[in-house]
């Protein structure tokens, strides 16, 4: 009767890490998800799309300002320094800041 009993026991064993071999196949569909949530929650979908040419200003107004210009698949960031620029110039027309925050350019008359 003890050896049958230590048989069975030895036939039915099985591999304890047998359970999370997909552990990793798991982690990474889950990252992948998250990254495109992450995307869609920042409300540019338009940076995925490589037809689209947009430009994104970030933080507008402050010292911790970057703007985001993507033409085609070339993505460009620039961030805002404290270095002034100078030279000579014409005057391409105006630019006016609405309540809402936005900045609406006005090209000159003849332009």
């Amino acid at each position: 009767m003890r050896r049958r009993r230590r048989r069975l026991i030895s036939d039915e064993e099985e591999d304890p890490l047998g359970g999370v071999a997909n552990l990793f196949d798991a982690a990474m569909v889950f990252a992948v998800a998250l990254l495109i949530a992450l995307v869609f929650s920042a409300n540019v979908p338009e940076l995925l799309n490589p037809s689209a040419d947009i430009t994104i200003v970030k933080n507008p107004g402050k010292e911790n300002m970057q703007v985001i210009i993507k033409k085609g698949e070339e993505i460009k960031v620039m961030n805002m320094t404290e270095e002034l620029a100078g030279g000579q110039g014409r005057k391409l027309g105006i630019a006016y800041r609405l309540e809402t925050g936005e900045v609406i350019y006005v090209p000159e008359n003849g332009t």
